[in-house]
């Protein structure tokens, strides 16, 4: 059978459609904070979790009187591998990252799901898996060495080493940020393998999870509270706008927009997971990524030469072959056009 994704209900529907929405809209809320300042990854992790934190207590904890249906235990391996993954993806753009370089390199979700599924669960595949895992990561690797050899100074990164900014150190940096990314990947994969057990194990509670991977890791920015406080000031010292007869910092509202967005979108995503299985979540935010790249580029414009669209061209397309689109739409077709083609009435036997 094909790995398409069936939508056997709306809520899957509507989830899929409310993921691409929100977190497209997410992208370039994103690309704004980062190109006004790159090094404010936490800041906007923080701001993330703490608002969804504080919906979750009202609308889904009820203020702390609705107890938790999931072990106390299983959220705190999920929450932190939630935590990781979201701090290091946020890291990356301190690191000489660009913005369509970490969408790509994110794009290998599905080749890191696939090693997890083999390592972890014994999973085996066709030989069409493999293939297009070959492409995806060759895609990717395409990408990686171009925008790695056309690697800039970040604005934060300038500001740490302003008197090493030799190409060696900014190579460096360049590399400790794919470095990030990588773990990043994989520990998502392992994350998404853990909730598919957690929900066959206690049930499907999508606002439940995402309540608590979101309040828990809270404390944890408390070692991050110079950092995200050196960026706030720096977003709140930007151009004021108008607003209702209200001078508000840009960037600030850029945050804003980035919380809500974010909340559509990671809402609509574990909401998929309770619908879904792993890989067509993976699937899902795999395209999504790719719209979001798109549309990165041609609306910021941001440099993108023919080796990065063969990159893309070659994850693109690896996906299709993973997920057996043209397979399937084949199939459809068939039994489509059996189904029109008139029958014959038969002979009659004297």
């Amino acid at each position: 059978m094909g790995l398409m994704p069936k939508i056997t209900n709306w809520k899957a529907a509507i989830a899929i459609m409310m993921v691409f929405v929100g977190c497209c809209s997410n992208v370039v809320f994103l690309e704004l904070l980062v190109k006004y300042d790159p090094g404010s990854g936490n800041l906007i992790t923080f701001a993330q979790f703490a608002f969804i934190a504080i919906e979750g207590f009202i609308f889904t904890h009820k203020f702390g009187t609705q107890p938790a249906r999931i072990g106390f235990k299983d959220y705190t391996i999920l929450v932190s591998m939630f935590f990781t993954v979201s701090v290091c993806n946020n890291y990356a753009f301190d690191f000489n990252i660009p913005m369509p370089l970490h969408m790509i390199f994110r794009a290998g979700s599905l080749i890191a799901n696939m090693i997890m599924g083999i390592v972890i669960l014994n999973k085996k595949y066709d030989f069409s898996k493999y293939f297009s895992v070959f492409l995806i990561t060759f895609g990717i690797v395409i990408c990686t060495i171009v925008s790695g050899s056309e690697v800039k100074e970040s604005k934060s990164a300038a500001k740490e080493v302003e008197e090493e900014s030799d190409p060696a150190t900014v190579f460096f940096w360049w590399t400790l940020g794919i470095t990030l990314l990588t773990v990043a990947l994989f520990i998502s994969a392992r994350m998404g393998i853990y909730q598919e057990v957690l929900y066959k194990r206690y049930g499907k509670h999508p606002r439940e999870a995402l309540y608590y991977t979101h309040l828990l890791p809270l404390p944890g920015f408390i070692l991050l509270t110079g950092n995200m406080w050196e960026h706030f000031q720096i977003c709140a010292a930007s151009p004021p706008i108008e607003v209702f007869g209200l001078g508000i910092p840009i960037v600030l509202l850029y945050l804003l927009g980035n919380v809500l967005t974010q909340y559509v979108c990671i809402s609509s995503v574990y909401v998929l997971t309770t619908e879904c299985s792993s890989l067509t979540v993976t699937l899902v935010v795999t395209l999504r990524k790719f719209v979001s790249l798109l549309f990165s580029i041609v609306y910021f414009r941001n440099p993108f030469t023919i080796y990065h669209w063969i990159g893309t061209i070659c994850v693109f397309y690896g996906t299709i072959v993973f997920t057996e689109v043209i397979p399937s739409v084949k199939r459809a077709l068939a039994s489509r056009q059996k189904v029109a083609r008139p029958t014959r009435p038969s002979k009659k036997v004297d």
